[in-house]
C-alpha cells in the first residue's frame, strides 16, 4: 500500500517580476525535484504579475509535470486572476478558492475522477509559452 506524500502549500510573493519570480523559482526548486510532487500555489497575495511571473509559473507546472506530480493555485487575488486569464494560462492549472480546498483535492482521487480532470501535456505548455511571448497576427488582412 503507497503512503501519501505531504502536500506542500507556498505561498506567493506580492510582486511576480523577473527578480522575485526567479526568487521563488529557487525557492521553490527542492520541491519541483522531487519524485512526484504535489504543490498548492497561494495567489492570495499577487498584486503584480507580469511575463516573467506567468513564465515563471509555467515552468514550474512543466518541472512538476515531468516528474508525475501536480501544481495547483488556489486563492487568486484579482489581479493574477486578470493576468492568467489574460494569457490565457488559467485553463493550463486547476484552481480552488481556498488553499485547503486544493490540499484536500490531492487526497480525492478515485477511479474515474481522472476524465473530470484538465489534462495539460508539456506540448500545449510549449504551445501556450509561444501564444504568450509571440508577436500578435496581423488580423487586417480578413
Amino acid at each position: 500500500m503507497e503512503t501519501s506524500k505531504p502536500v506542500i502549500v507556498k505561498r506567493m510573493p506580492d510582486r511576480l517580476n523577473q527578480r522575485q519570480a526567479r526568487m521563488f523559482l529557487h525557492e521553490v526548486q527542492p520541491f519541483l525535484n522531487t519524485d512526484r510532487p504535489q504543490l498548492v500555489f497561494d495567489c492570495s497575495q499577487i498584486r503584480q504579475m507580469d511575463a516573467a511571473g506567468v513564465d515563471m509559473l509555467l515552468r514550474c507546472m512543466a518541472e512538476v509535470m515531468k516528474r508525475d506530480g501536480e501544481l495547483k493555485l488556489a486563492k487568486l487575488s484579482p489581479q493574477a486572476a486578470v493576468i492568467l486569464e489574460l494569457t490565457r494560462t488559467d485553463r493550463l492549472f486547476e484552481i480552488y478558492e481556498s488553499s485547503g480546498d486544493a490540499v484536500k483535492s490531492f487526497q480525492r482521487f478515485l477511479p474515474g475522477t481522472m476524465k473530470n480532470l484538465p489534462v495539460v501535456s508539456p506540448i500545449l505548455l510549449k504551445r501556450a509559452e509561444k501564444e504568450i511571448y509571440s508577436e500578435p497576427e496581423n488580423s487586417a488582412a480578413a
